[in-house]
């Protein structure tokens, strides 16, 4: 009561209202704004002057389209029917709402994730947070971990295409994901963000930086282990003789064994067992 008292006044004299949309219908230039409490209706329809920043992905092209959103969109981010305030307008009305419109189209970055064959999916996000509720990364580590706007696993591949990749912050959030894939079975536009993910954890790797450079010299050396069985035979059974000599925790991996155990080596090698026991 006392934040409807202060902030009521608020909203009665202000002259100027920012607001972003939802959607916009190309075919009458009408935005639409899906909201749950009413707040959003009062800055659309009180002030003088009202000014929409949108991006141009919201961009549907037809009132047959935004009618499949108009249900898919409730459904997914609360689980509700009907969304409980849907406000459109259409430039101004004499006598109705905001005396002048103004609309600010946003790229910031759209236009090159959309030439982007892989990464473009990302634009179909309609916000409506379901792949938030499922994922055990964003769980844990909540929305300002991944500082941004956009959190959990939309945010993780949306952020980086927007931004690039180039930031410390940017560059890790392709990586924080289980790839569990639980995102992409609730997604309601079908975004295979586990696909994007791993396009952009692509992109990263490419880029270098020491841990990449580190990952990649352990790629090629493994990669010229496997390619030749005489050098891979001998390797095991070195490993198997120098068993009791093993550290706990190899050097330059405590990250990793800091919540793990390495495996054990058995006392002889699968192909020492299988030449005795198969020949």
């Amino acid at each position: 009561e006392a934040a409807r008292l202060h902030l009521r006044e608020k909203f009665l004299r202000a002259r100027v209202a920012v607001s972003g949309a939802n959607f916009m219908v190309a075919e009458t230039g009408t935005l639409v704004v899906f909201e749950s409490e009413g707040n959003g209706r009062m800055c659309l329809t009180l002030p003088e002057t009202l000014i929409s920043v949108v991006g141009i992905e919201k961009t549907v092209p037809t009132w047959r389209d935004l009618e499949v959103f108009l249900q898919t969109l409730p459904r997914s981010s609360t689980a509700e029917r009907m969304n409980p305030y849907t406000s459109m307008w259409t430039g101004t009305t004499d006598g109705d709402g905001p005396r002048a419109f103004h609309l600010v189209l946003l790229d910031n970055g759209r236009t090159e994730v959309l030439a982007d064959a892989t990464g473009r999916q990302a634009l179909r996000c309609i916000r409506c947070s379901a792949c938030l509720n499922v994922c055990p990364v964003y769980e844990r580590a909540g929305g300002h971990a991944y500082g941004s706007v956009y959190p959990g696993p939309i945010g993780a591949i949306l952020s980086p295409q927007l931004r690039g990749i180039q930031s410390e912050i940017d560059a890790s959030l392709p990586y924080a994901s289980t790839l569990c894939g639980a995102c992409y079975e609730v997604c309601p536009v079908a975004i295979d963000i586990p696909e994007v993910l791993l396009h952009l954890r692509e992109g990263v790797a490419a880029q270098g930086g020491k841990g990449h450079r580190m990952e990649k010299a352990a790629i090629t050396a493994a990669g010229w282990v496997l390619n030749r069985p005489g050098a891979l035979a001998a390797g095991e059974k070195l490993l198997t003789a120098t068993r009791a000599l093993h550290p706990k925790s190899p050097p330059g991996a405590g990250a990793w064994t800091g919540g793990r155990e390495l495996p054990e080596l058995p006392a002889r090698s699968f192909r020492d067992w299988w030449r005795r026991n198969r020949r």
